[in-house]
């Protein structure tokens, strides 16, 4: 019999997603396909709200990140917040609902929301699996991450880790893991690699255009002048860009445009650098890959804390204009890519490809011990 693994996520941000699905892919991998069970209560819950939610969201961080900014401090600080997610009357009837269909062996939180609902059911008498968290988020992380509880948190890194013990969180239920990516960063990481920029290679330079499009194609004109260096451009969903970028670029050899695609981690492997903004999926997928990193874009609050990572360990530079991209570029390929592999020597500090098979194995021995002790107890 399959054993069950409730993994739960929401749609604000696109690390909470990415994370749930690489361990969910992880899991089946492993025990069985459907042994992994993701959901997000809050889209299930409240779809109309949820979605509206989903588009205010999109629309702050990418129009009036100032008031995100405002927003993400009231999360951080709020007392009333923490209490209203815990009493949500149709996202506890969903959570009690999946706990009693699939009765997981532990429950996983890609969205540190949902632990304040469990905690609350647990309150009531319900039997809850233990419940782990997955902090998707480095160094500025917000109090929600913790405030909900956990039988252990597992982080990206030690520079995020060292946070949450500083507030106060036991050292002993945190666990620097990684952030959890596919599998198939590890089963590709020794095959796929940019070409030798010392040897002669031509620069790989992959742009990935996320929900903030502005000055996407400014930038896109100024890299389409540099003629020694090969360009990709993933674009998303995006139709409408997508036909313009390959217009503009109808001329030039060397450069492919995407539109929404499977093949971002080979495209992570075999490209020197990756320029996107500082989302939490991007950020990581990236460092599992060995992709320095240039920074276009930061929404405050908790991708300030991404970049920062970045920034501690020399990897790759904040440009938030097309001049600034494209000369953190030519200064990073000069001289043979020296500079460019200063950063990927700062990356090899970070890469983690195998995190979400660690944060299973870690998940499965700390469930054995919670239930030895809740057993003991009884």
């Amino acid at each position: 019999m399959k054993r069950k693994l409730l993994i739960l996520t929401a749609g604000f941000g696109d690390g909470h997603n990415a994370a749930a699905r690489a361990l969910a892919l992880t899991w089946d991998e492993r025990e069985g396909e459907g042994a992994a069970v993701v959901a997000d209560p809050f889209a299930e819950a409240y779809p109309a709200g949820n979605a509206a939610l989903r588009r205010a969201y999109l629309g702050a961080i990418n129009r009036l990140p100032w008031a995100w900014r405002w927003l993400y401090g009231w999360m951080d600080r709020s007392r009333l917040l923490p209490s209203l997610l815990g009493r949500l009357p149709r996202e506890t009837r969903v959570l009690r609902r999946l706990l009693e269909l699939h009765q997981p062996f532990a429950v996983v939180s890609t969205f540190p929301g949902h632990n304040f609902t469990l905690r609350r059911i647990a309150m009531s008498g319900v039997s809850v699996p233990p419940r782990f968290t997955v902090v998707t988020d480095s160094i500025s992380l917000n109090s929600l991450w913790w405030t909900g509880g956990s039988a252990a948190w597992f982080v990206p890194n030690e520079d995020s880790a060292s946070v949450l013990r500083r507030l106060g969180v036991p050292g002993a239920q945190v666990d620097v893991t990684g952030f959890p990516v596919p599998p198939i960063f590890a089963r590709l990481g020794d095959s796929f690699a940019p070409p030798e920029l010392a040897a002669g290679g031509r620069p790989r330079i992959l742009v990935m255009i996320h929900s903030g499009r502005r000055g996407a194609e400014g930038t896109a004109r100024l890299l389409l002048r540099e003629l020694g260096w090969d360009l990709t451009f993933a674009v998303g969903r995006d139709e409408g860009l997508r036909r313009r970028l390959t217009a503009l670029a109808s001329d030039r050899a060397g450069v492919t445009v995407l539109g929404w695609t499977r093949e971002i981690p080979r495209l992570l492997l075999t490209h020197h650098v990756v320029v996107s903004k500082a989302g939490g999926a991007t950020t990581q997928e990236a460092l599992a890959a060995g992709c320095p990193m240039i920074v276009s874009q930061v929404v405050p609050g908790q991708e300030e804390g991404n970049y920062e990572l970045l920034r501690r360990h020399g990897i790759g530079t904040l440009a938030t204009d097309s001049s600034a991209v494209v000369a953190a570029l030519r200064e990073a390929f000069a001289h043979d890519g020296q500079g460019w592999a200063r950063w990927r020597a700062g990356v090899a500090t970070l890469r983690r490809p195998r995190a979400a098979a660690e944060i299973l194995e870690r998940v499965e021995t700390r469930a054995r011990e919670e239930l030895a002790v809740a057993g003991a107890a009884g």
